[in-house]
């Protein structure tokens, strides 16, 4: 149903476009997001009604009287009746205040066990009318030591326009994501631009590069034998969940929020 929803309201379209190397499990479908993955979760933001606040860093969360006060890095704190955490993992564990007496023992364990991949991601934007020349929209490469993905992302989300410049989004393996994850960023951008000129030795020159570490990328090991959820605290409520919970793909995420909603509707 969900699926259906997002495919209905044109949030998301089957996937046509040619991606080389792709592994397809049998009775998998895939599709692609055009205006980017964002768009997903804006889509629901918009259903619910609420209001959203960007860019809050939280660092501490403690009990003030039967309620979570919430401190972040900017600003003074606040009250909240009921606290939901979707972070990545280890970042659960870098929270400050009563949280830290407030995990128990074993769940700290369970939690520690989780892990992620690191890797690079590397964008390429390219003046309106540039033509890339390669007969793929996507390619899986598995026989390089830094890149693992490229994606012409406007022909793979075939949204391919006149008006706009394509841009190519490329991704690095996880080795050298964990092997480069303290680099400089600049370096590193280098090394990428090195190897992706060796692939692809066409390439036009872009007119803005943009380099970004993805410190937790995918869940190499979820949380185990758990419900895709987590209750920290009963009264008030504190729970965690996402993919760290269940698995990194769109169904993962999809369990993880059904299982947190059930928990969490008692307590409205």
């Amino acid at each position: 149903s969900f699926y259906e929803e997002l495919l209905s309201h044109g949030v998301l379209k089957p996937l046509t476009a040619p991606v080389e190397g792709m592994v397809v499990r049998e009775g998998s479908c895939n599709y692609v997001a055009p205006q980017g993955i964002s768009s997903v979760v804006k889509y629901y933001l918009k259903q619910s009604g609420a209001d959203v606040f960007y860019g809050q860093h939280v660092t501490h969360i403690s009990l003030r009287e039967g309620k979570w006060e919430v401190s972040r890095k900017v600003g003074p704190p606040e009250q909240f009746d009921i606290v939901i955490l979707t972070i990545p993992v280890p970042q659960i564990l870098q929270l400050q205040g009563d949280i830290v007496n407030i995990i128990n023992e074993s769940q700290k364990q369970q939690l520690e066990s989780v892990s992620y991949s690191s890797r690079y991601a590397l964008g390429l934007f390219y003046e309106t009318g540039t033509r890339i020349d390669v007969p793929w929209a996507a390619q899986y490469i598995t026989d390089n030591p830094c890149i693992r993905f490229i994606s012409i992302d406007n022909k793979k989300r075939n949204i391919e326009s006149p008006e706009v410049g394509p841009s190519l989004v490329v991704h690095t393996t996880v080795t050298f994501g964990s092997e480069y994850l303290d680099s400089d960023p600049a370096e590193v951008q280098q090394i990428i631009l090195s190897h992706l000129e060796r692939i692809v030795p066409s390439l036009p020159k872009p007119s803005s590069i943009k380099c970004h570490k993805w410190r937790y990328s995918q869940v190499t090991k979820a949380v185990p034998n758990c419900p895709g959820q987590m209750i920290l605290h009963t009264q008030p409520l504190l729970i965690c969940g996402g993919d760290g919970f269940t698995r990194s793909n769109f169904d993962g995420c999809i369990e993880s929020a059904m299982s947190l909603a059930e928990a969490v509707k008692p307590h409205l």
